[in-house]
């Protein structure tokens, strides 16, 4: 993936002053005639562009996981526009759309090691929230009919509703197993008729990431009670993963088999860990992404770590049946369902319409190959290990650990991409963000970490140059505290 000489502007945000203009420039009635597309677009250039944040031109943008968008996305993205496909249809004599995102969807398994022929039921969604609520409807539809099954009846929330559903199951309850669960994953379990307090915490005590296997257990015998287990890959706040290993995730699936549960793996961007090189220096973070392919579905965001634009998210499941049951059109005679062996994408999403997002997805995937995404990974990987590093041991500043016994060597070894840290002083730690932002050379994002306000840098961006980016990094670290300092 060539980045080099790809420019990177000096600040990540606007100037206040420059925000102000930007709003004050903002039309606020409707024009009665329209000032023309010639004006309309000199508008945008000249007076909205320059109050918007550099967020995908920047390498220095570490807030919300958000990669951007590399010259053959951008390229592929303006098409999407140009030709306004519909993609949800499977129209084989008409357009290629559908095809594009069926050969995207497998290029992306096979780039994660995941084999394509298993995940029957693909599609690409608005982003992880989206997916979140496919994976939560799926293991939903799943458990409820395996605890029918049990007593020879059958039970489905797409044909029955949920509480006739949970009737014919014998079931009260479902629950959500989890461990720091994204925050996503608890408006996904409303929008599907389960409720925030359906999500159960099951985590190690002093673990902030781990699952207690036994507390986990407990919690699938309860009677009269259906489960999903929600698996972290990679949770946002930490980076930190809910699993270390393959036998980790083994015998979560042990559990799940013998308890009928689902399990759905939120790894909007932990998926990624899984295309780091066999080296001793990635072992740790390549062994937290095992395993994925025992899941029964999974989560995973385009606009992080593939650097595709925003909307692009992606599910993966291993069970189309469900996905047909619970999202097919019914009554609708004039949507084919597919041919050639692709089905139409309505029939196994949320949606009945979207942009044809699949493009962008294709076109990182055949210009950059595994290669290109590896090295763009290992860059962002050692930034993120660079400024651990810099942090552990500084006089200014704590950098999180999941032990409080843990060693410089092991922190780093486990840093994928995600630096969670606060200062030692509470009057800077009070205006921590405020102050790094402020300088509008890099950005951050605002977090809380055990009882207080932390910091926390997501480098996502494929621009990420660790040797140009870490001087700068570096100075506004050292800046933000020397002024308190200095007073």
């Amino acid at each position: 993936m060539n980045y080099h000489g790809s420019p990177v502007p000096e600040n990540v945000l606007p100037e206040p002053a420059v925000l102000s203009k930007a709003r004050a420039s903002l039309q606020t009635n409707l024009p009665p005639d329209g000032v023309g597309s010639q004006s309309a677009q000199e508008h945008i250039r000249r007076d909205i562009c320059p109050g918007l944040s550099a967020s995908s031109k920047s390498s220095r943008y570490y807030g919300f996981v958000t990669g951007g968008a590399t010259t053959a996305a951008q390229f592929a993205d303006n098409i999407v526009t140009e030709y306004d496909q519909n993609v949800q249809v499977h129209l084989p004599k008409e357009t290629v759309a559908t095809d594009v995102e069926y050969h995207a969807l497998n290029m992306l398994c096979q780039l994660i090691d995941l084999e394509p022929a298993v995940w029957t039921h693909k599609t690409f969604t608005t982003g992880a929230t989206a997916s979140n609520i496919m994976g939560l409807a799926c293991g939903r539809e799943h458990v409820l009919a395996a605890a029918a099954a049990r007593h020879g009846r059958e039970a489905s929330v797409a044909q029955h509703g949920l509480i006739r559903a949970m009737r014919l199951a014998d079931v009260d309850d479902i629950q959500i197993l989890t461990t720091v669960p994204h925050s996503s994953i608890r408006k996904a379990a409303s929008i599907v008729g389960l409720g925030h307090d359906s999500v159960k915490d099951c985590s190690e005590q002093g673990q902030t990431n781990l699952f207690d296997m036994a507390e986990l257990e407990r919690a699938l015998i309860r009677p009269r009670t259906a489960s999903i287990i929600m698996v972290s890959f990679s949770e946002v706040n930490t980076g930190q993963f809910a699993t270390q290993c393959t036998q980790d995730v083994q015998a979560l699936r042990d559990l799940a088999d013998a308890y009928h549960a689902w399990i759905h793996v939120d790894a909007a961007f932990g998926f990624m860990a899984r295309l780091l090189p066999e080296s001793p220096e990635y072992e740790t973070v390549r062994r937290c992404g095992g395993g994925l392919d025992l899941a029964d579905s999974i989560t995973g965001d385009g606009h992080k770590l593939l650097n595709v634009p925003y909307d692009t998210g992606f599910f993966l499941s291993r069970h189309l049946s469900y996905g047909l049951q619970v999202f097919r059109n019914p009554n609708a005679a004039y949507l084919s369902s597919a041919a050639a062996g692709i089905p139409s994408p309505l029939n196994i999403g949320i949606e009945n319409s979207r942009r044809f997002r699949a493009l962008p997805v294709y076109a990182n995937l055949v210009a950059y190959g595994r290669s290109g995404y590896q090295d763009m990974l290992c860059r962002q990987v050692r930034l993120a290990r660079i400024i651990t590093d810099f942090l552990f041991d500084n006089e200014h500043y704590d950098v999180f650990k999941p032990r409080a016994d843990m060693q410089k060597a092991e922190l780093l070894s486990s840093t994928f991409m995600i630096v969670l840290f606060r200062a030692k002083s509470s009057a800077v730690n009070d205006d921590l963000v405020n102050r790094i932002n402020g300088t509008l050379r890099i950005y951050c994002s605002g977090t809380t970490w055990g009882p207080g306000a932390g910091v926390r840098f997501a480098i996502a961006n494929w621009k990420c140059d660790p040797e140009r980016d870490w001087p700068v990094v570096r100075q506004v670290l050292e800046d933000v505290v020397a002024v308190d300092r200095n007073a």
